[in-house]
């Protein structure tokens, strides 16, 4: 890429956790960065989004440990900017509030470096707003007061004026507070504010792990004690603070909130699974253990491409097979009118949508989404003398192939994908089982499940610790008879063999 003799910087505020949250602006700014470099607060999901030769730099601060300073975090910013690369700082929250953003303007603006602002949304009216607190309401207050609850160390006094926080009868907000919260609590009274006022804390608002702590002036301090409430939280005290009672919405409509989820599906598959989960409440952790690939072979495939004439019928047995074998047939130079013939057959609701996409409608969708069941469908049709085409994974069962070729239908069964194990993510599962935070594991496929176990630790012993307390989430018989044969306890086997039925089966398990 060619850049100027100066690159450009673009400060944007990630938002406050959830990375649904951020601007379609800084989603542009991220995809067009050369470097990105991200803070503590900005949420993993959104670094999904840059190019895949783009650096990523953390510089996280988390609660005393830095891992730049902010003079060190500066001179990067302008280091990368002097070589012409384009610079996407993202910044949790908004980069002005509290962000330290104006300061590294002011930098940028001293060395000539061009440099755009992003807002975000800021944590002080998400995270209030996810707890069901409105900062502003005509009944209760007119007023709402920014405040940082903790100031710059070096300062030789405080800036806050306490005295007309007290008396404002506005609503407060501080951030990075938590440590000093008995601290403000205190002033507070002291200067007047009455010990009945409500006052709330909401950690890691917007995001999986939100929890709310209300309480008053006089027991709030207690009551996060008792909690165990940590940073990062924000801090709102005012009467709306009551509103939470009959407004509170996002803690009470997520039925998998706190309930951290592996999903190891391939991560272009991934997203719709997650993203059901993550609207349910969960906190998922991507950890593809396959990829999906074209086979070592592609002749027997481009044969049968070029032969479609002889086919009587197209069976696709995944979402999988569907796009791999028309990413050729279009490579190839053809297009669906070559298909005009053909019936088809395929396993499930989301491979009939996948193949409606490309324009075709199926003949056959087995009332229930197995090999089994497409054999079964098959028997009320006449396949004798038929010729079937079955382009599918390379490792795929024999049970249909062999099933229809007993009813007399001459099948040929090509390899349109292979799958190979996928340990990107091994760092990121291991750290996570060892850290006790994982309530589930889902499967997809007998795959995944042998995948995801070459991806614990060879000592069965630790392998089998790791794994002791965690759930293990089935999309339906055969992948749970997979994960039993290599060792593991299944909890959940969806009735439904589809990501929406895995879904509704994983919550029923929570709710029991």
């Amino acid at each position: 890429m060619a850049h100027s003799m100066k690159g450009k910087v673009y400060l944007v505020g990630a938002g406050p956790g959830d990375p649904a949250l951020i601007t379609l602006r800084g989603l542009e700014c991220i995809r067009m960065a050369d470097v990105v470099v991200y803070d503590y607060l900005a949420a993993d999901q959104l670094l999904h989004h840059r190019s895949e030769n783009a650096e990523v730099i953390y510089v996280g601060k988390k609660g005393g440990d830095h891992t730049l300073s902010q003079n060190k975090i500066n001179d990067l910013i302008v280091e990368k900017a002097e070589q012409g690369l384009v610079v996407t700082r993202l910044k949790g929250g908004d980069p002005f509030i509290f962000g330290r953003g104006g300061e590294e303007a002011e930098i940028l603006a001293a060395r000539n470096i061009p440099f755009e602002i992003v807002p975000g949304v800021t944590s002080a009216i998400a995270a209030p707003a996810y707890a069901g607190i409105p900062l502003t309401h005509r009944e209760h207050t007119t007023s709402v007061s920014f405040i940082t609850g903790h100031e710059d160390p070096t300062k030789e006094q405080s800036t806050i004026h306490w005295q007309a926080l007290a008396e404002t009868g506005g609503t407060l907000v501080f951030l990075m507070g938590v440590k000093n919260l008995s601290f403000i609590v205190d002033r507070l009274m002291e200067h007047g504010r009455p010990g009945t006022t409500p006052a709330a804390l909401v950690r890691w608002g917007t995001t999986p792990m939100q929890q709310t702590v209300t309480g008053t002036l006089d027991t709030i301090v207690d009551r996060v004690k008792a909690a165990g409430l940590q940073a990062p939280c924000i801090i709102v005290i005012g009467g709306v603070v009551n509103l939470r009672e009959t407004i509170a919405w996002f803690e009470a409509s997520r039925p998998l909130l706190g309930k951290t989820i592996v999903v190891t599906r391939a991560r272009a598959q991934a997203s719709d699974f997650i993203a059901a989960l993550s609207r349910l409440g969960a906190a998922c952790i991507e950890c593809p253990t396959i990829r999906v690939a074209p086979p070592d072979d592609t002749a027997p495939l481009d044969t049968a491409i070029d032969n479609l004439a002889a086919y009587d019928w197209l069976v696709f047995t995944s979402v999988n097979g569907v796009d791999r074998f028309f990413a050729r047939l279009f490579e190839k130079g053809g297009d669906v009118r070559r298909l005009g013939h053909l019936k088809t057959a395929v396993i499930g609701p989301a491979t009939e949508q996948r193949l409606l996409d490309f324009g075709v409608k199926s003949d056959i969708v087995p009332e229930s989404f197995r090999a089994e069941s497409v054999v079964e469908a098959f028997t009320r049709q006449d396949v004798k003398g038929k010729s079937v085409l079955l382009p599918r994974a390379a490792e795929a069962r024999p049970i249909l192939p062999e099933e229809l070729t007993k009813m007399g239908a001459r099948v040929d069964e090509v390899a349109a994908y292979v799958t190979r194990q996928d340990d990107s993510a091994a760092k990121t599962l291991t750290e996570a089982l060892e850290s006790g935070a994982v309530d589930m594991v889902t499967f997809t496929s007998s795959s995944t499940v042998k995948n995801f176990k070459a991806l614990l630790p060879k000592d069965k012993s630790t392998a089998d610790r790791l794994i002791k307390n965690v759930a293990v989430a089935s999309i339906g018989p055969i992948t749970t008879e997979t994960a039993k044969d290599e060792g593991f306890a299944v909890h959940v086997t969806a009735d439904a063999y589809t990501i929406e039925g895995l879904t509704r089966a994983i919550i029923d398990y929570f709710k029991a």
